[in-house]
């Protein structure tokens, strides 16, 4: 087994928290894994003084010196995948096969703004007269607050940290208190950066409203629920902090009945997107419209596949279906199918422990004849569960589709191009995957409308959503303009070109 760290990171340095203790749980076995120390008040205020003292060094820094740092992050994470990914699986339940890709996936996203951070830093624009240069410069904004969620505590760190870095900020990142060790495990990776650039803290909601709300953190980056997002959102407004949030979805999957012959396919994606780490994915699929003509015919093809996922231990090569990540999750998913059974939906397939004695499994259920008012089809589930319903029409699955107040990514399965620009212009989500679901891209910006949140992370969006923008005016000729005062010298007939 991969040794477990439980250090933190502060000004360069690995220590242990002086604060309370927290409990990490294998939610395969339901033991305790780890105990981690969090910080005592006075180790938040010396991880955000490092940070706050290393911004100003860093961001001098040459962007493409900043780059090359970034790649050598990159290459020393590839090189701990075995033991990242196995310690990713053990706290969080997640399969070591999916475990292994993330860290391929972080190692990708650092590789790919060591590079566009160095791209460019603004741009020339026309200048007002000849003798004047006008600059647009991207610049770093000093502190970043990175809080992460635990279903992926790498990679949501990366698209936060990376940007961030790559833009010349210091950073102090906080990983769920579920799933700290795989963030702590990353000290290593960052020990050839000046110190106090990456400071990591572990611990709740008390240490994450402490990065929010000090005035030395100049914007926070945060991936999570809805209820936790708007208390961020407004700690920063209060002080008029930065933000860039992320707050989930309920994503929908409409299926159009010019794939009749390719049901084993949409079927097949359909489940992967439903029920990839348990259904724990922001842009899990959570609803399905499928048009009337194939709905019959889609829920047998998709039952058959589901009823043929493994669940088990997620260290086997073999288990597709992990269990999730913690009892408290688990119940929340059980309790929104239990009440939508009981307004008279009907379990298909799954819905229970899957006959594991232990651990936090819930097996992936397929579920049909749900009403539109239960929360299975308006609230975030986060599980794996695929409610399916059927629709006369694309007008009427566009029409559902936007009628939650989330808007995080959306996914369409048709071979009919006029449906594809239909569904590309009408649908409200940051993203809609069209034949292939849940496919990510390092230069594809990613985020969400309405509830969703506010934003973008990846792409060039991504890199300057952590830069100031500020406006440089050169005049090279120091002369008196004639539109100056007195205005009784003014020569008259064009306004003043400052007006």
């Amino acid at each position: 087994m991969a040794e477990l760290e439980t250090r933190m990171l502060i000004g360069g340095e690995q220590v242990a928290g002086t604060g309370p203790e927290l409990e990490v749980e294998n939610p395969f076995s339901e033991e305790t894994l780890a105990t981690v120390a969090t910080p005592a008040s006075d180790q938040v205020d010396a991880a955000i003084a490092a940070a706050r003292d290393a911004s100003r060094e860093w961001m001098r820094m040459p962007a493409a010196d900043r780059g090359e740092l970034l790649h050598e992050v990159a290459t020393r994470m590839r090189a701990r995948t075995d033991e990242l990914a196995e310690v990713m699986t053990r706290e969080g339940g997640k399969p070591l096969i999916e475990n292994s890709d993330e860290v391929g996936w972080t190692a990708a996203c650092f590789d790919y703004y060591a590079e566009i951070g160095r791209d460019s830093a603004g741009r020339v624009i026309p200048s007002i007269e000849s003798t004047q240069l006008s600059l647009v410069l991207k610049e770093p904004h000093g502190v970043w607050g990175c809080i992460v969620p635990w279903n992926y505590p790498l990679l949501l760190l990366a698209w936060k940290l990376a940007p961030a870095l790559a833009a010349g900020n210091a950073t102090v990142c906080k990983p769920s208190e579920l799933t700290p060790l795989s963030t702590l495990m990353l000290a290593p990776c960052f020990d050839h950066l000046p110190a106090g650039v990456v400071n990591i803290l572990c611990g709740g909601g008390d240490v994450g409203e402490a990065i929010t709300t000090d005035p030395r953190v100049d914007g926070v980056a945060f991936t999570g629920s809805v209820e936790t997002g708007k208390k961020v959102a407004r700690a920063c407004v209060d002080r008029v902090a930065r933000i860039n949030l992320e707050m989930g979805g309920k994503d929908a999957f409409i299926v159009c009945p010019d794939v009749a012959d390719r049901l084993d396919v949409a079927a097949r994606g359909g489940a992967w997107a439903a029920f990839l780490n348990s259904g724990q994915v922001c842009t899990s699929a959570e609803r399905f419209y499928v048009h009337e003509d194939v709905y019959d015919d889609y829920v047998n093809a998709f039952a058959e596949v589901t009823r043929g996922l493994v669940l088990g231990d997620p260290m086997e090569k073999d288990t597709d279906i992990g269990p999730m990540v913690s009892a408290n999750q688990r119940s929340k998913v059980a309790v929104q199918v239990e009440a939508a059974v009981a307004a008279g939906a009907e379990l298909v397939v799954g819905g229970d422990s899957g006959g594991r004695d232990r651990g936090h499994f819930y097996a992936p259920a397929v579920i049909t004849g749900a009403p539109a008012e239960t929360e299975l089809l308006r609230e975030e589930t986060f599980g794996p569960v695929a409610p399916l319903v059927p629709v006369k029409s694309v007008d009427e699955a566009i029409e559902l589709a936007n009628s939650t107040t989330y808007g995080l990514g959306a996914n369409v399965y048709t071979e009919d191009f006029r449906t594809i620009l239909r569904c590309m212009r009408e649908l409200k989500a940051g993203t809609v995957w069209f034949n292939d679901p849940l496919t990510d891209n390092d230069a594809g910006p990613f985020g969400g409308f309405k509830q969703s949140g506010l934003g973008r992370e990846l792409g060039r969006e991504g890199l300057e959503a952590f830069q100031e923008t500020k406006h440089v005016h050169i005049e090279s000729e120091i002369a008196a303009k004639e539109w100056w005062y007195p205005y009784s010298e003014y020569a008259g007939g064009e306004p003043p070109h400052g007006a």
